[in-house]
Formats: C-alpha cells, sequence, structure tokens
C-alpha cells in the first residue's frame, strides 16, 4: 500500500517523545509520496494512545494483546512482520532508542528489508531509501542509499524533525485482531527500575546549561550549576566532562549521550563538535558562550556571547537575580 508506517513507542501508560518525531519525519516523507500516514500501536488498553495519534496520522492500526502490553521484542516482531508483509508500506519508521535497536535488526533480517538505522534524515525517492546519519563517532555525516528491497525500515533520531502538525480532523482509527496464537518466553519483562532519586533525566528539562571542556577544572562547575539554578534549569555537559569524570554520564548531551529538546539550551564553554550541536537541534533557542569567536558552536546559536565565561557568567547570574527581584 501507498502508506509510511510509524511504530508508536510508549512506556507505563505514556507515549514516548520520539514518537511524536516519528510522526512528524513521516508526514514530511508521506506529503512528498503521495501516502498516507499510519501510525501502529501495539499494546494493551491504548484507546488513548490512539485517540492522541489520530489527531496527526491519516489511520492509526491498533494490535491489543496482553503479550505487547509491556515492550518485547519477540511478540513485536511478530506482530509488526506480519503488517509490513500484508500492507506493503513505502517504508517503516521506528525511534533509534533501546527498544527499536532491540527490534529493527532482528525484524529486517526476518523480512529481508532494508535497514538504516541511526539516522539524521531518510527520504523515498523511485522506492529507494536514501538517508543521512553519523559516522566515525559523528564526526562526519555520511549520505548512503540502502539495497533494493521489498520492504525498507529506518530508524530515526529522537530530536531531528520539527513538531508534527494536527490534521483538521481525526484520522480513523483500526483495531485488528492479535496474530499471537501462543505465550513468547523466550524473554520477558520483569520491572521497572526507576532513576536513582535525586538523578535527573536532562532529556526531559526545558532549560538547559550545559558545560564544556572549558571550564577548566571541575571545582569551577559550581559556578556554571549556580546559573543554571537561577534560570530554574539543569546542568548537563558535553562528552570531554564526562570523560574526565567531572560529571556523570547521565548529564552528557551528545550522539553518545542523551538528545535533547529543551526551549532554551545555554552552551557554555562547549566548542560545539558535531556530536554535541547534532543533539541540540531540537532546542528552541540556544545561546553560547565562549572565548573563541570562530567556535563552530556560534553556527547553531540564535545568540552568541565572545568572553571569558568566568566573566559573562556571573554577570550573567546577577543580572538573573535583578530581574526576578524587579530591580
Amino acid at each position: 500500500m501507498n502508506e509510511i508506517l510509524v511504530l508508536a513507542e510508549h512506556r507505563r501508560g505514556e507515549l514516548r517523545e520520539i514518537t511524536f518525531d516519528l510522526i512528524a519525519r513521516g508526514r514530511q516523507l508521506a506529503e512528498k509520496a503521495g501516502a498516507e500516514l499510519v501510525a501502529v500501536v501495539l499494546g494493551r488498553g491504548t484507546d488513548g494512545f490512539c485517540a492522541t495519534l489520530a489527531q496527526y496520522a491519516d489511520r492509526v492500526l491498533v494490535v491489543e494483546d496482553d503479550a505487547l502490553r509491556d515492550f518485547n521484542s519477540e511478540p513485536y516482531q511478530a506482530v509488526l512482520a506480519q503488517l509490513i508483509s500484508e500492507r506493503q508500506p513505502l517504508l517503516t519508521l521506528i525511534g533509534h532508542t533501546a527498544c527499536g535497536l532491540d527490534l529493527a535488526p532482528s525484524l529486517a533480517v526476518q523480512l529481508d528489508a532494508a535497514l538504516v538505522t541511526d539516522c539524521l534524515e531518510v527520504e523515498i525517492d523511485g522506492g529507494k531509501l536514501t538517508a543521512v546519519r553519523p559516522a566515525y563517532g559523528g564526526r562526519v555525516r555520511a549520505s548512503l542509499q540502502a539495497r533494493e528491497a521489498t520492504h525498507r525500515i529506518a530508524t530515526i533520531q529522537a530530536g531531528n524533525a520539527p513538531s508534527p502538525r494536527a490534521r483538521d480532523s481525526a484520522g480513523e482509527i483500526v483495531k485488528l485482531q492479535s496474530p499471537l496464537a501462543e505465550e513468547m518466553a523466550y524473554k520477558k519483562l520483569l520491572e521497572y527500575v526507576d532513576t536513582a532519586a535525586g538523578e535527573i533525566d536532562i532529556s526531559q528539562s526545558e532549560i538547559i546549561v550545559s558545560v564544556g571542556r572549558g571550564i577548566g577544572d571541575p571545582k569551577n562547575i559550581t559556578l556554571v550549576e549556580d546559573l543554571a539554578n537561577a534560570l530554574g534549569g539543569v546542568l548537563a555537559c558535553s562528552r570531554p566532562v564526562v570523560d574526565k569524570k567531572w560529571l556523570p554520564k547521565a548529564r552528557q548531551v551528545g550522539i553518545s549521550g542523551k538528545t535533547v529538546h529543551p526551549k532554551l539550551y545555554l552552551a557554555i564553554g562547549i566548542s560545539g563538535a558535531f556530536q554535541h550541536v547534532t543533539a541540540i537541534k531540537g532546542a528552541g533557542m540556544v545561546v553560547a558562550i565562549n572565548k573563541d569567536p570562530k567556535a563552530p558552536i556560534f553556527r547553531v546559536a540564535d545568540y552568541g556571547i565572545v568572553g571569558d565565561l568566568f566573566a559573562v557568567v556571573p554577570t550573567l547570574k546577577e543580572k538573573i537575580a535583578r530581574a526576578k527581584a524587579g530591580k
């Protein structure tokens, strides 16, 4: 069928943000190809998900089964393989997440499908899948074309698409019978382990103040953390800071860390390597502070301050304090 399939990702009763990135990317592809955008929901008790997705997709295909309540690549693969074989979509989009990386490769093998992972951009031209993805640890962007195949699958990085546009009217919701005939006991979910108390998920933060190697010494990080607190934001960092063990991996922004989409991203002492700037494309506004006027971070910043962070950051903090005090 002339469709772009998007697999909705959900966890513990909530749609994951990557789903909306996929919907936005899928809509762009569908409009170019004159195709329909079809969301696929696998789970149990998904009526709320379906109603939300119907605001954006032309059609929502729903398969409910107890085995699909929580993500498990075994039953997910069985259901998706049948759907794709029956519907013959132009392309199937899956999130480049832990779930997607567990599912997509084995699904592609089963279907003998062309697969491209970790995509920043994807296109369908004449039935051929082309994509742009990071290579050599994110140092370059590689443009490639997948081999010709009946089925095509791509996993998409989070934060690399605009917000999806709602339809004028809700799309059709179609409930399908589950093809799962027997329990798949090869692996099962035992429990969800929550983030340890006190840890922060920077990917969910609206204001992020991020520090790079320009901070010079771990004792200086407090200066930036104070600014983050003044703004009501969270402290993050680039990879060199994590490599030096000055901040934990959970705070790292980048291809090998976390992709973020805050309303404000303040980059302090960060040069702006490709691996880092790729992960902040979804930010509403990027402000950079760096003493090197030629730093790559200024190419993606909406506002830039060329100066010594040890002079600029205290001044910013003082200005913020005065503004809050109404002075």
